[in-house]
């Protein structure tokens, strides 16, 4: 199993690792890997897997079977290869933002809507939100996201710790998303913004809020109660 080095350091740009396994010649797995694989709305990394030189540029990471698999473009990987790893940083780093400031967001979504996350997708210019609300309103939206820039400017700091299934059962706020808590999991990462946010979250993250800059809410739609919208960018 590759050890999901971005789980405990998103700011993590180069590493060593061995191939652990190549399949079809283009389909590589790692010992270690930073790269992010696609899921929960975030992106998957890009960047470069380097071998005495020669890159292999890496077009899509997931996460198959519990297991990351990073597809590049040529062959010549071979298993027990060593090799250096290179994220491309500005991509990484531009969804780090987003992820946090989604974060932040549904904070004030649940806290002052109860509204819980029904969806979810971030991209390298601007970042999408669905969720359940039941008193719909734009105007509400627009006070969330000034309020959100209210508190980005108390800089507060993001932190990762661990919580057992039992633990989080007894916090359900903790899981934002409607379909609740993956059934196989037993322990949960958890990513705090200062002392008003904590979530179970296997994202990228920044260290703290004034990296992600300010939210502008550029759209949002009415797709019914259980389906509301809600489009930003960061400037």
């Amino acid at each position: 199993m590759t050890d999901a080095l971005y789980m405990s350091d998103s700011y993590l740009k180069k590493w060593d690792a061995k191939v652990a396994g190549v399949k079809d010649g283009k389909y590589i797995t790692l010992n270690q890997s930073a790269f992010y694989p696609k899921g929960g709305g975030q992106p998957c990394d890009e960047g470069y897997i380097i071998k005495n030189g020669q890159k292999f540029k890496v077009v899509y990471v997931g996460k198959f079977s519990g297991e990351i698999s990073h597809e590049v473009e040529k062959l010549g990987l071979k298993e027990g290869d060593t090799v250096l790893c290179e994220i491309d940083w500005e991509r990484r780093y531009t969804y780090m933002r987003y992820h946090t400031a989604c974060h932040l967001v549904s904070n004030l979504l649940f806290r002052r809507a109860n509204a819980k996350i029904t969806g979810n997708q971030i991209e390298l210019d601007k970042a999408r939100m669905d969720f359940s609300m039941e008193d719909y309103s734009p105007e509400k939206l627009r006070t969330y996201i000034e309020e959100s820039n209210e508190i980005i400017k108390q800089d507060l700091l993001i932190t990762i710790e661990t919580m057992s299934r039992a633990a989080v059962l007894k916090e359900p706020e903790l899981a934002r998303l409607a379909i609740g808590l993956p059934k196989n999991l037993q322990e949960f990462r958890i990513v705090k913004i200062g002392d008003i946010d904590k979530q179970v979250d296997g994202g990228t993250h920044v260290k703290s809020l004034k990296e992600i800059g300010e939210i502008e809410m550029t759209k949002t739609v009415n797709k019914g109660k259980n389906n509301r919208r809600l489009y930003f960018i960061l400037k």
